[in-house]
């Protein structure tokens, strides 16, 4: 073996070994590096041992290196502590394991070798040469160059060491998976398999209260080690049979008050279990001989049981009182932590269920849409606030709507579905995007004052918004944007890119920083694809926004025309996203077809006294060309007719009539350039104002008014 080199040489190995200098005997280091003359056993073989003197109970840290082989090249495991754990140089280093644990840990050594990124303070056993085993803390580090390999450093726990470690490990994910699975691993330092099972309640994320005489319904969270179990044995996201889960309960809650239980033998065992199926379903093998149930609870008055850690130990190994109260204790300083992790279940699944009913159901007879939302990885914060929505007007355009709400959590949830239900009621209204956007703002602003008792700590500055609206007569698009990135647009003659609009600051913007919104007016025709997504689809450490935003226009571009919409959506966000991402994606696609140019027409006419009977008369031929039934035909004229005549009356300039043939009715709209809204008068048909409205009214089954830039468009559908 090669001799150590010094700690100045700053590989893993020597930072370990020279790491809590106490901790490690004088010379250690160099007989680890020693020939065969100073091991006395011969070439390569380390052995310390069984019956050497104990020495200083500080003397708990070790370190192994390893050779991209896996194989031991060096070793520092002469403390004490480490008497009977053999090191051969140049064997595998998971000869030094359990069996079972053997595929786990070859696979985060790998992993650690293809990532570089540690993996810290696994709780891990060695075995000894007189069968036993040694419970350990062992780190996996890459090795520094110009070495190759892994350093893996080994600390001894003692028991207070490792309740220490363990408490800091466990909490460390707000997943409630992994929390219960790192506590579980620690549960490994007194027994030979642990297993979490949780009240269903408590794995779903639902509220958790404490009824006393309730029956909890169990469901397995985390089993360790890794392995091969018994047919029927209960294994992860499984459901404990139901006479198991209420033996466990009533075991545990005696008189209403969570306690620990210990069955000491294989003879206790099956007494209580009383049945060959529980007995296969809660046993983990033959070797299985006993076990200490110990309850989680959430400190309370009462308290109450979030569920049940088990440990099991095979034969000639009994619980003793200062084991089951380092037990206990482990388990009720992390219990708070599986909670936190249920909590963070319910908030993920919440904002979840707001997400998934925000996003669009249909497409309409104008436009197809498919919408994709993908949340973020389950150890991040918490769902964001990105949201997408697509709904026909009353009108007949259609509004495409993408935001992204600062945050995380239910702050941002319930911000984002304020701002998507007032966007879609603006717009049902008749406002332009850039008026709606005014108001968002507005609103953004008013949300983040703390004297309005609305912020309850939580601010949504600097939320953006885009907004666009179909014409599918005009083919036109309207676009507002707050902040957000721009629309992909992949025309069907040639291939796509970012809409070029003009920036503007995020919702909220200081007074300073704030404009009016700008509409960008732009070309859509039929076949046309729009992509409105928000910036987790596109950010990546690697590249710059324009390169992100560069690769969604290659991948929106590649869709095909006849491609079913749904499946190219899912194909992009794949094309597009890392295997695990910090922040939500959405991504909006919808494809243009609008109305046939024999479905519409549209007249210009002179504010002239004239006008309605002009309207009647072009309006009825082209009926007859459609064919209209005469009811309908009669409704529609004297539409047509008021409508006309209400804005000779209270408008100026030119006059535009525009028939739209659907596939519910017909839609009539009158454009004038008046900036009066029209309103029912109170004096219905008796009256001399607003009569001609009440005519429509009654013959329509919804009527609106759209504001333009020149003026407005009062519009009126009738049902065939």
């Amino acid at each position: 073996m090669e001799s150590t080199p010094s700690a100045s040489s700053g590989s893993p190995f020597d930072m370990v070994s020279g790491a809590l200098g106490r901790y490690i005997p004088r010379g250690a280091a160099a007989r680890a590096a020693g020939s065969s003359d100073s091991q006395g056993e011969g070439p390569g073989r380390h052995r310390v041992p069984a019956g050497s003197t104990p020495g200083s109970a500080e003397q708990i840290l070790g370190a192994v290196n390893l050779d991209r082989d896996l194989k031991i090249t060096r070793s520092n495991l002469e403390a004490p502590v480490f008497a009977g754990v053999e090191v051969a140089i140049g064997s595998p280093f998971v000869d030094l394991l359990p069996p079972w644990d053997v595929p786990t840990v070859t696979r985060r050594l790998r992993q650690v070798l293809e990532t570089g990124e540690p993996h810290v303070a696994r709780v891990q056993r060695l075995r000894r040469a007189d069968g036993s085993e040694l419970v350990v803390s062992m780190s996996i580090l890459p090795a520094a160059a110009p070495l190759e390999g892994l350093t893996v450093s080994l600390i001894a726990m003692a028991k207070r060491l490792h309740l220490y470690a363990a408490e800091t490990a466990i909490g460390t994910s707000l997943d409630i998976g992994e929390t219960a699975q790192s506590l579980a691993e620690s549960l490994l330092a007194w027994g030979d398999v642990a297993a979490i099972d949780l009240d269903l309640a408590v794995w779903t994320g639902e509220v958790v209260t404490e009824q006393p005489r309730r029956r909890i319904r169990l469901r397995r969270a985390a089993l360790v080690p890794d392995r091969v179990w018994p047919d029927g044995y209960v294994t992860p996201g499984d459901d404990l049979p139901s006479d198991a889960s209420r033996l466990l309960s009533q075991a545990v809650r005696r008189d209403d008050v969570a306690r620990a239980i210990v069955l000491p033998d294989r003879a206790a065992i099956e007494r209580v279990f009383a049945s060959a199926r529980l007995v296969r379903a809660l046993v983990p093998g033959d070797r299985a001989a006993s076990v200490a149930y110990i309850p989680l609870v959430l400190d309370g008055a009462p308290p109450v049981v979030l569920g049940v850690a088990e440990v099991w130990r095979r034969s000639g190994r009994p619980f003793d009182d200062s084991e089951l109260l380092d037990l206990q204790e482990l388990v009720a300083r992390t219990s708070h932590h599986v909670d936190l992790a249920r909590q963070h279940q319910r908030e993920h699944t919440q904002v979840l269920a707001l997400q998934r009913r925000l996003l669009p159901r249909s497409s309409g007879d104008t436009i197809e849409t498919a919408s994709i939302y993908q949340p973020t990885t389950p150890d991040s914060a918490g769902v964001g606030g990105d949201w997408v929505n697509s709904f026909p007007l009353p009108d007949g355009r259609t509004a495409l709507v993408v935001g992204d709400v600062v945050g995380h959590g239910l702050g941002a949830a319930a911000t984002m579905g304020q701002l998507s239900m007032e966007a879609r009621a603006l717009l049902s209204a008749g406002l332009g995007p850039d008026e709606v956007l005014e108001h968002l703002d507005a609103t953004v602003t008013l949300l983040d004052d703390a004297e309005s008792g609305l912020a309850a700590g939580y601010s949504a500055l600097g939320s953006t918004c885009c907004i666009t609206v179909y014409d599918p007569v005009s083919h036109h698009i309207a676009l507002s944007s707050a902040g957000h990135l721009p629309p992909i647009l992949v025309p069907p003659d040639r291939p796509g890119g970012p809409v070029a609009a003009r920036p503007h600051p995020g919702l909220g913007a200081e007074f300073a920083l704030r404009e009016p919104f700008d509409v960008h007016t732009f070309a859509a025709p039929p076949g046309s694809l729009l992509a409105l997504y928000t910036d987790g689809l596109v950010e990546d450490p690697a590249l710059s926004i324009d390169e992100g935003i560069g690769r969604l226009s290659d991948a929106v571009s590649a869709v095909h025309p006849w491609d079913a919409l749904d499946q190219a959506a899912r194909r992009v966000v794949s094309a597009l996203a890392p295997a695990r991402h910090r922040d939500d994606m959405t991504l909006l696609l919808a494809r243009m077809i609008g109305y046939r140019k024999e479905d519409t027409a549209t007249w210009r006419l002179p504010a002239r006294a004239d006008a309605a009977a002009r309207a009647r008369a072009v309006v009825s031929g082209l009926l007859g060309q459609w064919r209209v039934r005469d009811d309908t035909r009669v409704s529609v004229l004297l539409v047509v007719s008021e409508l006309v005549a209400n804005a000779v009356r209270f408008a100026t300039g030119p006059i535009t009539v525009r028939l739209i043939r659907t596939g519910q009715g017909l839609l009539c709209e009158v454009g004038d350039t008046g900036n009066g809204r029209p309103r029912l008068g109170r004096d219905g048909l008796l009256g001399d104002s607003g009569r001609g409205l009440h005519v429509v009214h009654g013959l329509t089954t919804r009527w609106g008014v759209r504001w333009t830039d020149t003026g407005k468009v009062v519009w009126a559908s009738v049902g065939r």
